[in-house]
């Protein structure tokens, strides 16, 4: 009788379990969730509270040295490399569809992108990926960046190809456990089957091929470039050469952020990336990299100089008609955005299924608007006979103090909630009507609840049981119609009065129209950036066949996913063209700016 090797390997008694047929990732973070919300906002309180009073970048600074440079212009044996390339992924690390699409296209040892031309592009994975902010939704710790972030990389690279080299730049999200568990994943040399780590600051510098540099900054909470790293920045300034270029990520776009939202003092970070660029550094960026907002988007201006925004690497799609920054200082003008400024206005308009998408609001909402509407209603229903009338209806909800507590409450919490991008004055207007909606559809509801529950007075008989039959329409009708009634106020806001756009847009959890960037230093010193789109990302996954395909691939039976392709043509520095131009504050140097332009016909 043969004996299978299974059967040997196998303990008596042991019991086998068979492997998981789906993936084991958590879906996209239900923003509008209420304990998501709590939770949310203590630790963003916490964070913000503690960052002031103790830095963890200062601690870093002193009890962890780091190079000044980690040095990709050479290779393993010293020698100078002839190219490099390097990926680009920001704001990852939320749901598994979305995380994981992008992961194993970056993952991938070769993908071949197909621009809006039909012409084809042969890319080459990574030798070096950055992680450009947020790397985990909705607040750091160790159980989720293992969740939303590992996980999916690991799995995602499986035996495809080497492992990068990783460096990460920390966002707000990053921050909120107070950049703890970030320092622990990617500061501390920890090993994991999808990356290699270097840094040991939250901050780095890398030296690239062709002079060539990529400088990761870390700007925490309160948008402020502490001491340390200015030093540190500074000496990095002091071993380039007068003709080197440089790549600079930020964990947020300031050159859009300040000019939509001068009321909320973003002009500090303005301000210290100025003063990064000309004071320390000394010279004019080429390429400013930056995600936060969750789309792409690029300004050029007439000197070639870049300002990316590719924050497509898993988190919730932002709009891309809002903000809306066509220009900006420096002759900067807007080029591209994915999704289209049209397709985001029509998404906008998902948030009439405010309801459907975000169930555990409308649970919320319907404790709220029974609170609201009982004590009316049992004033109401308090020797009716028949249905109210709407004079009835106002006495009895001025006679419930309880609710015209409660309804006062409500109205100060749409002022706190409102967008503040416009001023204090419109904040409060628009959080004053925004309230007052809710409180006369609570009203509305109460009155026909009455109307309902007055004809079955005596069938119900005992008082007690008509108010708890009120009680539950109430609930229903608020789960219902509560949501609905912040669903229209979002859209209103963002489509028309250009407000909400982060609010309008987490509502929705769109988990497609995600992006990264892949960048290429070829054997001429020229830079060529592929900005890398999907349209819908797959929804169902089935398990790779062997160690050379990820863990898991997509389910040919989700015809409606797409293929990773070009957002638009390869955007190509070249360094034929002129360096880029010194600052008075720098050292000398070449007056003029390099000119970035698109290759001919897309071709690279």
């Amino acid at each position: 009788m043969a004996v299978r090797a299974s059967d040997v390997s196998r303990l008596p008694g042991q019991r086998v379990e068979p492997e998981p047929q789906t993936p084991p990732g958590r879906k996209m973070v239900s923003w509008y969730d209420p304990a998501v919300l709590a939770k949310s906002g203590m630790k963003a309180l916490l964070s913000g509270t503690f960052g002031k009073q103790a830095d963890r970048r200062l601690l870093d600074a002193v009890s962890r040295p780091q190079p000044l440079a980690f040095d990709y212009s050479v290779d393993d044996t010293g020698h100078p490399r002839d190219e490099l390339w390097l990926d680009y992924v920001a704001d990852l690390g939320d749901g598994w569809d979305s995380t994981y699409a992008v992961a194993s296209t970056v993952m991938a040892p070769e993908l071949a992108l197909t621009d809006e031309d039909g012409k084809t592009h042969v890319t080459r994975g990574g030798d070096v990926l950055v992680f450009g902010g947020d790397e985990v939704y909705p607040t750091a710790s160790v159980d989720e960046y293992q969740a939303r972030t590992v996980v999916p990389y690991e799995d995602a690279l499986n035996k495809r190809r080497h492992r990068p080299h990783l460096f990460a730049v920390p966002g707000n999200h990053d921050w909120y456990d107070g950049l703890v568990s970030f320092t622990r994943l990617f500061c501390q040399g920890r090993r994991s089957n999808g990356w290699r780590t270097q840094q040991q600051r939250s901050y780095f510098a890398l030296r690239l091929p062709h002079g060539w540099w990529l400088l990761g900054t870390d700007f925490q909470l309160e948008s402020d470039l502490d001491a340390p790293q200015v030093e540190f920045f500074q000496k990095v300034a002091g071993q380039m050469r007068a003709t080197d270029r440089i790549i600079l990520c930020n964990a947020e776009p300031a050159w859009v952020k300040q000019q939509v939202m001068p009321h909320a003092g973003r002009g500090f970070l303005d301000h210290n990336i100025d003063f990064l660029e000309q004071e320390v550094l000394g010279k004019k960026v080429s390429v400013f990299l930056a995600g936060d907002l969750h789309h792409y988007r690029r300004h050029e201006n007439a000197d070639g100089r870049q300002k990316i925004i590719a924050g497509g690497g898993g988190a919730f799609l932002h709009p891309t008609h809002l903000p809306k920054v066509d220009q900006s200082p420096g002759g900067f003008v807007q080029k591209a955005s994915y999704p289209s400024r049209k397709t985001s206005q029509w998404l906008a308009w998902r948030n009439l299924l405010f309801t459907a998408i975000n169930p555990w609001f409308g649970v919320f909402m319907g404790v709220v608007y029974t609170l609201l509407g009982w004590g009316v209603a049992a004033n109401l229903n308090e020797g009716a006979v028949g249905a109210p009338s709407f004079r009835e209806l106002i006495n009895a909800a001025l006679q419930s103090t309880g609710s015209m507590v409660l309804g006062a409450g409500v109205v100060l919490g749409a002022i706190a909630f409102a967008d503040r991008r416009r001023g204090p004055l419109w904040k409060k207007a628009a959080g004053v009507a925004h309230g007052l909606a809710h409180m006369g559809v609570a009203l509305l509801l109460t009155w026909g609840v009455s109307a309902i529950a007055s004809p079955l007075a005596a069938e119900l008989q005992w008082s007690l049981r008509r108010d708890f039959f009120s009680g539950l329409l109430l609930f229903g009708g608020g789960a219902l119609v509560g949501p609905l009634v912040v669903g229209v106020y979002l859209l209103l806001s963002l489509n028309v009065f250009s407000c909400h756009p982060n609010e309008a847009f987490s509502s929705l959890s769109i988990p497609d129209w995600k992006n990264f960037l892949r960048l290429h230093f070829d054997a001429d010193g020229q830079l060529t950036v592929y900005p890398v789109g999907f349209r819908r990302v797959p929804r169902r996954w089935k398990r790779g066949s062997g160690p050379e395909e990820p863990v898991w691939v997509p389910d040919p039976t989700d015809t409606r996913a797409t293929p990773p392709r070009l957002i638009e043509p390869p955007i190509v520095i070249s360094r034929k063209k002129a360096l880029p131009g010194k600052l008075e504050t720098g050292p000398p140097g070449p007056a003029d700016m390099m000119v970035d332009e698109h290759l001919p016909g897309g071709a690279v």
